[in-house]
């Protein structure tokens, strides 16, 4: 293979919050480390265009236990007390680190002391990149993995990739592999998102790897009308409008988001902010300044002047659903492959609810720290046999066509037909059997035609495999919600509006060609689902 060669200890798949300290936590326990980014490292992805909470919690017991039952009802008694106390602890950590090493400059509050609970994304990652870089880990910017590579026993022992400013391929030999890609937003447009398309989920499946919470995956940010950001707290102080002028009863940033998605089918919503006083005006322009950057620029007061809203589908950025993880160190099923970050399932911490901005910073924080440690490791037992050992391509789909290959641009068809099927609100937001079956009977075919004669030459290689995986995990989704016949967290139906106390499980999903689901039992079931349960109003999620 021409192009550049390197062998590394761990490789890390990813350029965001979870990949950062991924590195970071591999490089300081002594392991050579390359990080492999798609765009820019501390520029790219959802959390460096923005600005997060962090699910930051002082050790004090009484707190503790309120922010772990705070979420355990909404994810439908799904999460793990015990990850959720391993997460907390690794956050708080994480933070006060951040604080120290990293010299992050946390706002004081009014007795002086520093407030921990939210991070502005672009200085966050901006520090993140140095501390990586000063750890001595190699950092591959416009550099997209394509697939992974194995061992003759199928453990994880590379990855292959695209340099795009070179215009080159790559590979990297390693012991271990992390991936941090982050969630699939569909190239919805949502900010920040559009290097989220479920890249590392695919890369996983292909060398033999696990899905879990794929149903949890409906979410959906507002945002002003033509524009990309789904900041979505703050529309608590919203009130909803037809385009009559008349209050839209029913719908709020937070349980009446179904109310506007189905308004929206028919005609357009506006909203104002006009519930907020004063102070929260002031308030809300510090915390999240990014937010009323789009209004300054349109020259509108979304205090007091009417705006048009729509809805960009997060998929599994703002949902739960991921790469299930079989061990404390992030593992997964194959060996020497470990998941971080939202291209992890978050279910151990949000059950099937949406982690929002605060669960997921924080699961990115910890996973990422467990998840390098835990490559490293891995590399170190290894030894020197980890960088000769030989390899075989895992890739299939976009890159190695079953049949007779099509047009170069074939992705842009396969891309087309999949938003087709996961961005409109009465297939993915509005979920019904039906629907879901129809929906997933296009994308297997869109699969079969990928399988068989999708590819690209060059850079376009990337494309090819990006709408590959979006493929892959709108099936993963699918498959999973029409397994769960019932409404739980995130995972709603309208044929099923009621939570089934037969179905407290998790489910998991797998397979290419062919994709199945199994449940997974909980250890454990919780004392309040001894109470009776009722319908779940439908539909609403809340970031």
């Amino acid at each position: 293979m021409s192009g550049l060669e390197l062998t590394t200890d761990v490789l890390v798949v990813g350029g965001g919050p979870a990949a950062t300290w991924a590195a970071l936590k591999a490089a300081q326990d002594g392991a050579d480390v390359v990080l492999a980014d798609k765009g820019y490292c501390g520029t790219s992805g959802a959390t460096a265009s923005a600005g997060t909470g962090v699910w930051y919690v002082p050790p004090e017991p009484a707190a503790r236990e309120a922010a772990m039952a705070s979420r355990e009802a909404l994810g439908g008694y799904l999460a793990d007390r015990r990850w959720m106390t391993r997460v907390l602890d690794q956050t708080y950590a994480g933070i006060n680190e951040l604080a120290a090493a990293g010299r992050y400059p946390f706002p004081a509050g009014p007795d002086g002391k520093q407030l921990r609970n939210g991070l502005q994304g672009p200085e966050y990652m901006r520090r993140m990149r140095i501390r990586v870089q000063r750890a001595g880990a190699r950092i591959l910017d416009h550099s997209p993995v394509t697939e992974l590579l194995t061992d003759p026993s199928g453990a994880v022992a590379g990855a292959r990739g695209h340099r795009r400013q070179a215009g080159q391929p790559y590979r990297v030999r390693a012991g271990a592999v992390v991936l941090a890609t982050g969630g699939c937003a569909f190239l919805s447009g949502a900010l920040g998102c559009n290097v989220n398309t479920g890249d590392g989920a695919l890369f996983a499946a292909e060398a033999g790897a696990e899905l879990s919470g794929m149903e949890f995956s409906s979410a959906y940010g507002i945002a002003p009308e033509g524009t990309s950001v789904t900041k979505t707290a703050f529309y608590s102080f919203a009130t909803f409008y037809r385009a009559d002028g008349s209050v839209l009863e029913g719908a709020a940033g937070q349980g009446g988001r179904s109310v506007i998605a189905r308004t929206l089918l028919s005609e357009k919503v506006y909203c104002r902010l006009d519930r907020a006083d004063e102070a929260a005006r002031q308030a809300m322009r510090l915390a999240q300044p990014n937010f009323f950057l789009t209004f300054d620029r349109l020259g509108i007061d979304p205090f007091t002047q009417l705006f048009a809203v729509t809805l960009l589908a997060e998929g599994t950025v703002r949902g739960t659903g991921g790469i299930r993880i079989t061990g404390d160190d992030c593992s997964t099923t194959v060996p020497g492959l470990y998941a971080a970050g939202d291209a992890a399932t978050r279910e151990l911490i949000c059950g099937g609810f949406t982690g929002g901005g605060s669960h997921n910073a924080a699961w990115a924080i910890s996973s990422g720290t467990w998840a390098g440690r835990g490559a490293a490791r891995h590399a170190r037992s290894l030894g020197a046999r980890a960088g000769t050992r030989p390899v075989v391509a895992a890739g299939g789909a976009g890159l190695r066509p079953t049949g007779t290959p099509g047009p170069a641009d074939g992705f842009r068809h396969v891309i087309t037909a999949v938003q087709g099927e996961v961005l409109p609100y009465e297939k993915n937001y509005l979920r019904h059997g039906d629907r879901l079956t129809a929906s997933l009977k296009v994308l297997d075919a869109v699969w079969e035609e990928s399988r068989a004669s999708l590819h690209a030459g060059g850079g376009d290689v990337v494309r090819a495999r990006q709408a590959a995986a979006m493929t892959a995990h709108a099936r993963w989704m699918y498959a999973a919600a029409l397994a769960r016949t019932e409404t739980r967290g995130m995972a709603k139906r309208l044929d099923f509006p009621a939570q089934d106390p037969g179905q407290h499980h998790r489910i998991v999903t797998g397979g290419l060609d062919q994709v199945w689901t199994r449940a997974e039992p909980l250890p454990t079931a919780p004392a309040a689902l001894a109470a009776p349960t009722a319908p779940v109003a439908p539909l609403e999620v809340a970031s």
